[in-house]
């Protein structure tokens, strides 16, 4: 079974959210099933991992975007050093950049993208068993393959969409439709909501199935998804909730690089205490006191807006009994109200933007990490940190309640389910109450250090569905 992956993302070749670290780990697993064969195509960027590896060009061709001939370049990475075939969409002018987003064109990208990547396969009589589209970013190849003459050679390839987030799904107005490969007029209906191409709508009316990444989020789809509830309602069958994993390998707390002490479960208690130690040293924190972190975007979709008054209010609650740490960037009122906290605050630390070495850090140092979520598809976060011996305290939605069961339940984490300044800083009071009974926070951590995340049973389930 030959499955192609098709992704803006993955890990560690490009990463803006989760979608990269499961399209740099899903397909690496699947690949250690017998008689399959996954690989990832995705666009080209200016990024280190390009030019710290060596690319075969594959293919050299030419796509027409309207009245535009633009050239396309496959590049297969020589080694497959990421434990599949990873080939790279170079377009220039469209891809060629330094990041997956934030662009003006990013219609045309996208078109431009997936059209590239079928006018390769058909040129090169490649048919796969399987296209895997990943996110609205290709989520018009199922549409394309069937309804586009130029794409008859692969018409009847499975395809299968995942929805990683819903809150994103890339509508334009019709004048784009003259930038898309030509298709029978009469089928627009397959492309159209609400008098825009949607190609979210798109991808779950055509695909032959689709997924979202937790049982809990496909749920909460059929209620809330932006104006598609009916939509997914209505496709039903064909919906799967399959949660994703964490790669064991990169995320082990015994072998991780990143770190300054490794540790397991035997002695976590004692090593995790000597890298909080060195953190807090680092940030001026005080490591005797419980350590509170967030990790992600300052998106509202986090609870990101959240946090400054989080920060406020409980760190005058308790008087200042706890430390707080923010790694993360995005909306400007929040990075520039944080900042006005760490200049106030000596237990609290801000580091701004994206490292990821230092996330392992924080992971394997904190007692807490704080996911206030509005909307969690799956969640990777609550996963890494629990692998790391840390209690995640978390919103009660999506992913979040599929993964992080509360200590009352006789879970390992604690939860809240209102997305609001009271509920967190209520739940954060309870995590301080866990922090004074250190027998039962050392059980804590050694309950989360044994759930098993891995990526293999959903690498499985993938399989399952792929052969139904």
């Amino acid at each position: 079974m030959v499955i192609y992956h098709l992704s803006t993302e993955c890990y560690p070749v490009a990463k803006v959210g989760g979608l990269a670290d499961v399209v740099g780990a899903l397909p690496k697993y699947q690949n250690k099933i017998k008689g399959v064969e996954a690989k990832v195509v995705m666009p080209w960027y200016n990024k280190s991992f390009i030019y710290d590896h060596e690319f075969d060009i594959v293919f050299d061709g030419f796509i027409h975007q309207g009245p535009n001939m633009l050239q396309v370049q496959v590049m297969k990475e020589k080694t497959n050093v990421l434990g599949f075939e990873l080939y790279m969409v170079k377009i220039p002018g469209l891809l060629d950049r330094d990041n997956p987003y934030g662009y003006q064109d990013e219609s045309f990208q996208f078109l431009a993208f997936q059209q590239g990547i079928l006018h390769w396969l058909c040129a090169m009589e490649l048919k796969p068993d399987i296209l895997h589209c990943h996110d609205y970013h290709t989520g018009l190849v199922p549409f394309m393959t069937e309804h586009c003459p130029e794409f008859n050679f692969l018409k009847g390839v499975k395809t299968i969409g995942t929805i990683h987030n819903g809150e994103y799904q890339g509508m334009m107005s019709w004048d784009m439709a003259n930038y898309m490969p030509s298709f029978d007029a009469y089928k627009w209906g397959l492309l159209d909501w609400n008098g825009l191409i949607n190609p979210l709508a798109g991808m779950i009316k055509c695909s032959h199935a689709f997924t979202t990444v937790s049982e809990g989020y496909l749920e909460e789809l059929f209620i809330s998804f932006h104006g598609l509830e009916s939509l997914v309602r209505q496709e039903f069958g064909k919906a799967y909730g399959i949660i994703n994993g964490i790669d064991m390998e990169v995320w082990n707390p015994e072998t991780d690089p990143m770190l300054d002490f490794n540790f397991n479960s035997q002695n976590a208690v004692e090593e995790k205490k000597k890298n909080k130690e060195k953190l807090c040293k680092e940030y001026g924190l005080k490591p005797e006191l419980p350590l509170f972190a967030f990790i992600g975007r300052f998106a509202t979709e986090k609870g990101a807006d959240l946090l400054p008054d989080v920060v406020w209010k409980s760190i005058k609650q308790s008087y200042g009994t706890l430390n707080i740490m923010i790694l993360g960037s995005g909306n400007t009122y929040i990075e520039n109200k944080l900042k006005e906290y760490d200049y106030t605050y000596t237990n609290f630390a801000l580091d701004l933007g994206y490292k990821e070495y230092l996330s392992h850090k924080i992971y394997a140092s904190a007692d807490f990490l704080l996911m206030p979520s509005r909307v969690e598809p799956c969640g990777l976060n609550q996963m890494y940190s629990m692998r790391y011996g840390t209690v995640p305290v978390v919103r009660y939605t999506g992913g979040l309640k599929d993964t992080v069961e509360d200590i009352s339940t006789g879970g390992a984490g604690l939860n809240f389910t209102y997305p609001g300044t009271d509920d967190i800083v209520h739940a954060m009071n309870r995590a301080l109450e866990l922090y004074n009974h250190k027998d039962i926070m050392e059980k804590l951590i050694h309950a989360n250090m044994k759930f098993d995340f891995a990526w293999e049973k959903s690498a499985e389930k993938y399989i399952a569905l792929y052969s139904n």
